[in-house]
């Protein structure tokens, strides 16, 4: 009886996980192709707006959707907290998986990414992307430019200060690269660190799609204190000491501790 009741619940779960990348590959595109032609019609700060609106909306129906089928459990009140407050500001959280940048967006709608560019020729996230007015990181000094412009109109900025996930191998976070620091010593906007902790590696780097994780997934989302760069402080000591903030938070005693790699 146990053993039935185990194969039906593992049935159940892959139901519900195809209808969740099911709901991506619908709706993403849909999405993609009427901000494609948004994007042409509208002009770019409405055209902004509307890209934000869809994709914010798109990412609460599906971590909605994962809640309500137990397929996870979130603790991100701390984002909504961060949503209200105003001004600009780089966003940087930790990237432990694929899908990192949707739980943030979902609670803070206006915020603008910084991104592959390749994702902009993606035809699930390609059109809502560019219609929100995300950045690519193709070309490092066309990527700073547009962000620190955007910095100093007051938007919020997501970066991740890694540069790209989390690798398996590495035990809290992968060494960070010096662009979070340059945005900030050129803008004068502090860094808000976030800190991402999880009961597994599902999305992380290499996690192959045929693989069901363990469910439910447990995320938990930490907003630590705005941090700045001082008035002669390095770019290169300015991303050691946020380094150095990661690794004593990430490491500290947590139910949802990265744990070493099986």
């Amino acid at each position: 009886m146990l053993m039935f009741k185990t194969i039906i619940k593992e049935i159940i779960e892959w139901i519900l996980l195809i209808f969740g990348f099911l709901y991506w590959i619908v709706f993403g595109f849909s999405i993609s192709l009427v901000s494609r032609v948004l994007y042409v019609i509208l002009p770019p700060k409405k055209g902004i707006l509307w890209g934000q609106y869809l994709l914010q909306k798109m990412f609460v129906v599906f971590i909605g959707y994962l809640k309500i089928t137990h397929l996870l459990q979130l603790e991100d009140k701390q984002l909504s907290i961060l949503a209200k407050q105003k001004g600009a500001a780089i966003i940087a959280p930790n990237h432990t998986a694929l899908w990192d940048a949707i739980f943030i967006a979902h609670r803070i709608p206006d915020i603008l990414c910084i991104m592959k560019g390749s994702i902009l020729k993606n035809p699930i996230l390609g059109g809502g992307a560019r219609l929100a007015g995300y950045i690519p990181n193709n070309s490092t000094s066309q990527m700073l430019k547009l962000a620190i412009s955007r910095l100093q109109a007051q938007d919020r900025l997501l970066i991740f200060p890694e540069g790209t996930r989390t690798k398996t191998e590495a035990q809290w976070l992968n060494p960070l690269k010096g662009g979070t620091a340059l945005l900030a010593k050129h803008s004068g906007a502090p860094v808000i660190p976030i800190f991402i902790r999880s009961n597994t590696r599902f999305f992380e780097k290499g996690w192959p799609l045929y693989k069901k994780p363990k469910f439910p997934l447990k995320i938990s989302i930490h907003v630590a204190e705005p941090v700045w760069i001082e008035k002669n402080e390095s770019s290169q000591a300015f991303t050691q000491r946020l380094e150095q903030l990661y690794l004593k938070e990430l490491s500290s005693p947590h139910r949802l501790q990265r744990i070493p790699y099986e």
